[in-house]
């Protein structure tokens, strides 16, 4: 990581300062995503431009090009939340990088990081670790985030304490099983029966499989759930919390939300609707995890970057094990 990777020519024009990205001009499927040339961002103060070797893929990429999400914004818009690359350059009062550093984070639109390049408050990122390539580093910012904020700085989840994580094996779940472990929890995890043993490897003690056993009437005094489901099962989750429980619900869209917060409330339960922030220093809390070996985040397929619509076809299956990463320039490695 120490030697800066080469850019190729077909990664951006140095002489034109264009670059190529995925856009959309209208809201809808998978084929509204398009490649198109545009300029190549600078720098603003405090930001650093990155020149990404690989985007992440959430659910809210597909969410937010379809209009299940509309408060980000309208087309025309670049998608993605997630990035790994190189600093190419810095903007003024930008001091923690300097060109050639491996770093990795989440960008919040307007920007977006289905592109080969982009600027980002050096704020958000972090140095990748030196376990990690750059698929791997990507797969990790928002799903990590979206685990670690609510379950260290909300719940504040200590040693002894019971979690349930709805869709253990999900982008966010497989995170949230580990992280929860390595703070002394004992993790339950609802997931399908052909999860389970990789939920076990990554320590989960108790598994539901949703399909056959209602989890509401399995999971009891729990200290915490983390939802990224909502909805009826956030409804029913309330049933498995002790007296002083937390429901923990990370979904971020959805308007069905006002009957959990007023059954929570009339019952003395607390409920939290979490949105993760970027921050590069919760960041490298998770990366020590990652080199401590307490974390492993899975990637379960990659795409070429103009094969983002493919990416966003699997990830809406909801059947994803970890995470989807596409990649740039065809080189996955730092």
């Amino acid at each position: 990581m120490a030697e800066r990777p080469s850019v190729s020519k077909e990664k951006g024009d140095e002489m034109t300062g264009r670059m190529r990205a995925i856009s959309q001009r209208t809201l809808g499927g998978p084929e509204v995503l398009e490649v198109v040339e545009v300029d190549r961002p600078a720098p603003g103060p405090g930001e650093v431009l990155v020149g990404i070797h690989a985007p992440g893929v959430n659910p809210a990429d597909w969410k937010r090009r379809s209009g299940l999400v509309r408060r980000l914004g309208e087309p025309p818009f670049t998608l993605g939340l997630d990035l790994s690359g190189v600093v190419e350059a810095t903007g003024d009062q930008a001091r923690r990088f300097q060109p050639g550093d491996a770093v990795h984070g989440a960008v919040l639109p307007p920007h977006g990081a289905y592109a080969e390049f982009v600027a980002v408050p050096e704020s958000s990122l972090a140095l990748v670790p030196p376990s990690l390539d750059h698929v791997h580093a990507a797969a990790l910012p928002t799903a990590a985030l979206t685990a670690w904020q609510p379950l260290v700085h909300v719940a504040g989840v200590h040693a002894g304490q019971r979690v349930l994580v709805h869709a253990a094996a999900g982008g966010i779940g497989h995170l949230a099983v580990q992280i929860a472990k390595s703070r002394g929890a004992y993790v339950i995890g609802t997931a399908r029966p052909d999860k389970h043993d990789f939920l076990r490897s990554l320590g989960a003690d108790e598994l539901i499989d949703y399909t056959t056993t209602d989890f509401a009437a399995t999971a009891r005094d729990i200290d915490v759930v983390l939802d990224p489901i909502s909805g009826e099962y956030a409804l029913r989750s309330l049933d498995t919390l002790a007296p002083d429980g937390i429901l923990l619900d990370i979904r971020g869209t959805g308007p069905d939300r006002d009957g959990v917060r007023e059954q929570a409330h009339a019952r003395g339960l607390r409920y939290v609707e979490f949105g993760f922030s970027p921050s590069g220093s919760d960041l490298e809390a998770i990366d020590l995890l990652v080199e401590r070996g307490a974390l492993h985040v899975v990637v379960d397929q990659t795409f070429p970057l103009e094969e983002a619509a493919k990416a966003h076809e699997l990830s809406a299956t909801g059947r994803v094990t970890g995470k989807i990463v596409l990649t740039v320039g065809g080189s996955p490695g730092h």
